[in-house]
């Protein structure tokens, strides 16, 4: 139904790939079948960018892409916004962000609207990045929103994933979401010019060592992304991680996994709408005759 669309997506045509995009999005009658027909191995090195707010990701994104096309290579960016648990638009400027790689022709921006999924990132990402990566690019970046959902679901998504803090969070370090110092591949500390940084720096590389994975001790990058300090060798620690994992096949069919049961939960939750769930509910109420454990009880088929 859409094979004109999947040609042009495998041959890399943006048009194509921004079309796909919008069916898969749009659940159009049909899209899972263009799911289905793309290929089962890809290049794309998929990494993961998280950390609180405050911590410059955007514009670390910003000197990895500038860097990255210095190279010659492709690169693609999903940047996940936080979305209104009312409205479900996305509350930031989104893509606005990295307006200076607009129109570059190696370069594909793409904001998605969390639309309240749990973990800050949209039901749709797994099937979006898959289709980013039939399209052959060299890197696809997923930025996170890091508002306060739980960034760790990008782990279970990305090959690398990079954590950045800033130097402002040494007296937090103690005390740092166990869940997000668990998940990271790669420590950036951006914004490195500020004071105390190299302090910070020691002590976050002492818990990284105590945290090494069996065939990789996660490094510490200092960056100052505004003046591409530390972006080489950042891209040098991806690069390092790709081959320190590309023969661990347990890693990646936890991941797949990861990807196959998000996507099974989603499909099985199809009919649930939040919108139809608040009507319903707002009708028991007016009638002072709801209960909560009943109504997800008779919703869930007991």
């Amino acid at each position: 139904m859409y094979q004109q669309y999947l040609e042009g997506l495998l041959r890399g045509e943006i048009k194509a790939l921004a079309r796909c995009i919008s069916l898969v999005e749009n659940e159009a009658a049909g899209y899972t079948s263009l799911l289905e027909q793309l290929p089962a191995n890809s290049p794309t090195r998929v990494v993961g960018i998280t950390g609180p707010p405050g911590a410059g990701k955007s514009t670390l994104v910003n000197a990895l892409i500038t860097h990255l096309l210095a190279e010659d290579k492709k690169v693609a960016i999903i940047a996940v916004d936080p979305s209104s648990p009312f409205n479900f638009g996305a509350l930031l400027g989104d893509r606005i962000r990295m307006g200076q790689h607009f129109g570059h022709p190696g370069v594909f921006i793409r904001s998605m609207a969390s639309r309240g999924a749990l973990g800050g990132l949209s039901p749709k990402i797994i099937e979006v990045s898959d289709l980013i990566k039939a399209a052959g690019f060299d890197y696809l970046f997923i930025e996170t929103v890091g508002v306060g959902q739980s960034e760790v679901e990008i782990a279970g998504i990305a090959d690398t994933t990079i954590v950045v803090v800033v130097p402002e969070a040494g007296d937090e370090i103690q005390t740092m979401k166990a869940g997000l110092m668990e998940i990271a591949d790669i420590f950036v500390v951006n914004k490195a010019d500020r004071d105390n940084a190299d302090i910070f720096v020691k002590n976050l590389r002492l818990l990284a060592h105590s945290k090494q994975q069996a065939s990789w001790e996660i490094p510490v990058i200092k960056s100052v992304a505004t003046q591409q300090k530390g972006i080489h060798e950042i891209v040098t620690a991806i690069a390092r991680h790709k081959e320190a994992i590309m023969h661990q096949h347990q890693r990646r069919s936890l991941l797949l996994a990861e990807k196959a049961y998000q996507l099974i939960q989603h499909r099985r939750m199809h009919d649930i709408s939040k919108k139809n769930l608040q009507t319903e509910i707002q009708e028991h109420i007016s009638q002072h005759s709801f209960n909560l454990y009943r109504y997800v009880a008779d919703k869930a088929g007991r």
